[in-house]
């Protein structure tokens, strides 16, 4: 793979997953991400890329307890009680439409609809955890 010169500074969430290949599936289907790169790793891991209009997140799986002990991540399936410390947030053209296409996927949706003054949000868990934050209201 050869990287990008971006020009300016754009910040990616980095995801741990037990199952990446799932988490792709899962993330095209519930919340309309595209796959734009998947390469294996050193080790039977695997990195992969996705984009949602315009914004990236990356995709991680880390083989062995030795990997994810050096590098100190892991799945919210990995982690006592399945806790998170961060969330991803998402601006979107259409709150509704997106919270319905990732219920119907089965997203576990954790907080409804809600008009919190900056915009209308919803919440929802992915397959392994992570919590997803949308939102889209001037």
């Amino acid at each position: 793979m050869r990287h990008r010169t971006m020009g300016k500074a754009e910040i990616i969430p980095y995801l741990i997953y037990r199952d990446v290949k799932a988490a792709l599936d899962w993330l095209t289907g519930a919340f309309g991400f595209t796959e734009t790169l998947r390469n294996e790793t050193p080790g039977g891991g695997l990195h992969a890329e996705m984009m949602l209009e315009g914004c990236r997140i990356m995709l991680g799986q880390i083989a062995s307890a030795e990997g994810r002990k050096a590098f100190g991540m892991a799945s919210p399936l990995d982690v006592a009680g399945g806790t998170t410390t961060q969330g991803v947030f998402v601006y979107l053209p259409d709150v509704e439409a997106h919270r319905d296409r990732a219920r119907a996927a089965g997203a576990r949706i954790t907080q409804d609809l809600a008009d919190h003054g900056y915009g209308v949000t919803y919440s929802a868990k992915d397959p392994e955890g992570h919590d997803w934050f949308s939102t889209r209201r001037p």
